[in-house]
């Protein structure tokens, strides 16, 4: 475990069941350089990520941060009020250059909308 302040809450993208952690963690089945299995999972598990962060620390996370985690990102920040079509950029330029790694994943994005 980093040093670091531990999230109040967090949303772990992998394929596998992830390991229990000190803090709330909710799962999302998500292969890598794939896109979620459950579709409509993803998006309940983003916005309520999204909300969550109003008020507590929230992690996301993938097993190695850019492709998964880059795409939900993304996906956070088109609930947010970002474009769809930007948000692909925007994630780059605040988190990643290589955020969001596959064209799937990019359309994703792009096809991702805010409820």
């Amino acid at each position: 475990m980093p040093d670091g302040i531990v999230p109040d809450f967090g949303i772990c993208l992998l394929k596998e069941q992830p390991q229990p952690m000190p803090w709330n963690v909710r799962w999302v089945r998500w292969p890598d350089f794939r896109l979620p299995a459950d579709g409509d999972d993803a998006q309940d598990a983003l916005y309520e990520a999204w909300r969550r962060a109003a008020a507590e620390r929230v992690e996301v996370a993938c097993g190695g941060g850019r492709g998964r985690t880059g795409t939900a990102l993304a996906c956070m920040a088109v609930i947010d009020g970002v474009p769809a079509g930007e948000a692909v950029a925007f994630v780059r330029k605040h988190y990643d250059p290589r955020a969001v790694e596959t064209p799937w994943q990019r359309r994703y994005v792009a096809r991702f909308t805010a409820r």
